[in-house]
């Protein structure tokens, strides 16, 4: 069976096997200074604080249900002190879902130091770009099921160093690298949509997923059940939420459901 995936206008933009992967919904922890914020478009100019208890936001989506938690390290991701959120990331462990961690993973020693406090699988983005034989390092040592990719992309170039950079390379060039290297796994996020609630690039994770056979989770702009549903119908491996589970626009646990329904 084959579902297609269709752009605002309803043109469809291409098809992928259902059931190739599970789909996961990522409830996102977005950490700067250990606390709990969300960026629009990745400024950090233009923060919104949650809160200073990363483990009661953790504790709160294991309750709505929760598998898995994708975490940034916003100070890492801009070159900046990372105690703070190594310590707020020491606390979402200790509720025992797992984690996808992010953020300036840039040196063997950050990614070991991350898989060793427990994190399930780290996502790789601007080393993945600039130092690929980094990721080589961490595939051999760790395996694709616990080294994901991750790809920011903006007006159709990467983006590195927490979003802060353009790269003369489009998503899908850099999505072949990685799939070539043996990454598995991607998150995709249009930035321009990030934190804005104008609904995800559904089409550009896809083409991302169909053009290099990557499991892509799609990341940046989720503000509606539809962009949960269109995500699933597509074949896409998942979605990261955020803002709009903070502000209560979404409900994990609806999401949670209706990611549970019979295609």
């Amino acid at each position: 069976m084959n579902a297609f995936v269709t752009d605002p206008k309803g043109v469809a933009l291409g098809a992928t096997p259902l059931g190739s992967t599970s789909f996961t919904i990522f409830p996102a922890i977005d950490l700067r200074g250990g606390k709990v914020v969300r960026l629009a478009e990745g400024d950090p100019a233009r923060q919104t604080t949650y809160g200073d208890d990363p483990r009661a936001w953790a504790e709160r989506w294991q309750a709505e249900g929760a598998r898995w938690l994708h975490v940034i390290n916003l100070d890492g991701a801009f070159g900046e002190d990372t105690r703070p959120n190594l310590a707020a990331l020491q606390q979402i462990l200790a509720v025992g879902l797992k984690v996808e961690f992010g953020g300036g993973l840039r040196t063997p020693a950050a990614i070991a130091t991350a898989l060793e406090m427990g994190v399930a699988r780290v996502f790789l983005g601007t080393a993945a770009i600039q130092t690929p034989a980094l990721v080589d390092w961490a595939l051999e040592r760790y395996g694709a099921s616990r080294v994901a990719g991750d790809i920011g992309a903006r007006d159709g170039l990467v983006q590195i160093k927490g979003w802060q950079e353009a790269v003369p390379l489009t998503a899908l060039e850099a999505g072949r690298r990685l799939r070539a290297q043996g990454i598995a796994w991607c998150v995709f996020t249009d930035v321009a949509r990030d934190g804005m609630g104008r609904g995800a690039n559904l089409a550009g994770a896809l083409e991302l997923q169909a053009a290099t056979g990557l499991q892509v989770v799609a990341s940046g702009g989720i503000a509606a059940r539809e962009d949960v549903q269109r995500a699933r119908q597509a074949g896409l491996a998942g979605v990261v939420v955020g803002r709009a589970l903070y502000d209560d626009k979404l409900h994990l646990a609806d999401l949670l459901s209706l990611a549970a329904e019979q295609l």
